[in-house]
């Protein structure tokens, strides 16, 4: 962590205090003494003593004068040295640690700290839900080109944004969709069923006016194994990010042929700008309406909820906290982590295990890592998060609630967040064990627990990318963008945390402005903009 990382003593430097001035000043009034001895002389002489007392009273009133400037310009001194001295004991990577523990000046609470401002969050409104009056648009079971098959690949919100795309690859090619299958991730070694996530009914239902979806593979195809197993059933090579036509011209002629296809692969084969717009609003349908958990998985997920608002005597808004700094991220990251020589060691041999291609000898990796941070692309560590919290005026009594799996470096790599904000849970801690057991038994079910209670936060902030950020902040935007989304400038942070010389009121300052465009508000799209990020068009309309 950058402020660990810089941790020099500025405490014991010392800066040269100002030069004191003295104030030679000497008020006139005794000067005639000497005159006074002689009455007659001073009359006889009264025309050149005027002339001479007139003389040395201007002397001394320009004596006076150049005193008062030469005190002024030492006193506007001191107090820039004393300034840039105060902002030097105060940077943000001396938030006075003690241990492994970060503690950071208080900063006041802004009043927009826990909600977007109500005027900027009413001038657009959902508008991809199922409307009361629509007529249905989609063939006939009989007039159906074919079906089309697809194995959700992935952790949960990738198969999520594959089954968006399946029921809009299933519209441009007017076919019908066999309820997609959830592949086993590789990582969690997990086998989860469409139905053990989803509300099967009430996804055919919502969807019936658009397009056509069957629970299984029909009756008439016997050899159902062929499916997953035949060149001949499966279209592949399909490029990322394909346009409508690329289906229309490739694929839909063999679905035509076959009958029944499966798609493989099926992560991210849709693209965003080169599909027809009423394509893009079914995705938004899909996934805000049609796409439900299950109703155990939403209990329980409001029962965290609720635990968190009322974990006081009163009730309190949350945060839900996204934190991406599991071994796996940090690895793949292949960024640069304050740590121990041994811990360096051993996240290089796991590095040159599951990336030996990017890895090489390990040479070259140290400027990839220094220009990686630069760029913002590297994972936000527990420490980096709770600086930049407190540098946004969020107390330490905020209640925290954290997404993450097993955070690289345990109790040791969090102590710094946990030791400014106390107040931090995780649904272990908040559910009872045996509440939780039967979610265990699909790890996508757990992660699904997540996912409602960062949707359902009064503040949510991600720490890195990934489709779980990305869902989460544009479901926020789409269902009112009332409540924060906080995406971080890593870039920013980078830069300030790494900063020797920056002090810690200006790092707020720089903090607070930067991130008053990063909450959460719709945002004008450009090409190629990932509409689960942000669906202002065409899934929104002004209100």
């Amino acid at each position: 962590m950058a402020e660990l990382r810089h941790s020099l003593s500025v405490g014991s430097r010392t800066t040269p205090s100002p030069h004191e001035g003295t104030t030679p000043l000497t008020a006139p009034g005794n000067i005639s003494n000497d005159v006074g001895r002689d009455r007659h002389s001073r009359d006889r002489f009264r025309f050149f003593f005027v002339n001479d007392e007139t003389r040395l009273t201007h002397s001394h009133f320009l004596s006076s004068k150049i005193s008062v400037f030469l005190l002024v310009a030492i006193m506007l001194a001191a107090l820039v040295s004393l300034s840039s001295l105060v902002d030097r004991l105060s940077a943000p990577y001396l938030c006075i640690k003690d241990g492994i523990a970060l503690r950071c000046p208080r900063v006041k609470e802004p009043p927009s700290l826990w909600e977007n401002p109500h005027s900027a969050t009413t001038s657009w409104k959902p508008c991809a839900e199922r409307r009361v009056d629509a007529i249905a648009d989609l063939p006939s079971a009989n007039e159906t080109n074919g079906y089309i098959f697809i194995h959700a690949e992935g952790g949960l919100n990738q198969q999520r944004i594959a089954i968006c795309n399946a029921v809009a690859v299933a519209k441009i090619m007017n076919a019908t969709l066999i309820l997609p299958v959830l592949k086993q991730d590789q990582i969690w070694k997990d086998q989860t069923k469409f139905e053990d996530i989803f509300d099967v009914d009430h996804f055919i239902d919502y969807l019936k006016d658009d397009v056509q979806i069957v629970r299984d593979i029909p009756e008439w195809f016997t050899d159902k194994s062929e499916l997953f197993t035949s060149i001949r059933r499966t279209v592949k090579n399909i490029p990322k990010y394909a346009p409508a036509q690329f289906y229309i011209d490739n694929v839909l002629p063999r679905i035509k042929e076959k009958k029944i296809m499966s798609l493989k692969p099926f992560v991210d084969r849709l693209g965003y700008d080169n599909v027809p717009p009423e394509i893009n609003k079914l995705r938004c349908k899909v996934n805000y309406h049609a796409l439900q958990f299950l109703p155990k998985i939403q209990q329980m997920a409001d029962q965290l909820v609720s635990r968190m608002r009322n974990r006081t005597a009163s009730t309190n808004p949350f945060m839900a906290l996204h934190l991406r700094f599991e071994k796996g991220m940090v690895g793949l990251s292949f960024c640069d982590f304050v740590a121990t020589r041994l811990e360096k060691v051993l996240m290089g041999m796991y590095r040159k295990k599951e990336w030996p291609r990017r890895y090489k000898d390990g040479s070259h990796l140290w400027s990839l890592a220094l220009q990686k941070r630069k760029e913002g692309r590297c994972p936000l560590e527990p420490g980096e998060v709770a600086v930049m919290l407190r540098a946004m005026g969020y107390p330490k009594e905020t209640q925290i609630y954290v997404a993450s799996g097993q955070v690289h470096g345990g109790q040791n790599r969090m102590a710094p967040l946990r030791n400014m904000f106390p107040n931090l849970v995780t649904k272990e801690e908040l559910a009872a064990k045996e509440e939780l057991d039967e979610f265990r038994k699909h790890v996508t079910s757990l992660a699904a627990l997540d996912f409602l209670v960062c949707l359902k936060s009064d503040v949510f902030v991600m720490t890195h990318g990934g489709n779980f950020a990305k869902l989460i902040i544009g479901a926020r935007r789409y269902m009112g963008h009332s409540q924060k989304s906080i995406k971080p400038d890593k870039g920013l942070l980078s830069k300030s945390l790494g900063d020797p010389y920056m002090g810690w009121a200006t790092f707020v300052d720089d903090v607070v402005v930067t991130h008053q465009t990063r909450t959460g508000l719709p945002e004008e799209t450009f090409p190629n903009y990932d509409i689960w990020e942000n669906p202002l068009t065409p899934c929104m309309c002004r209100t």
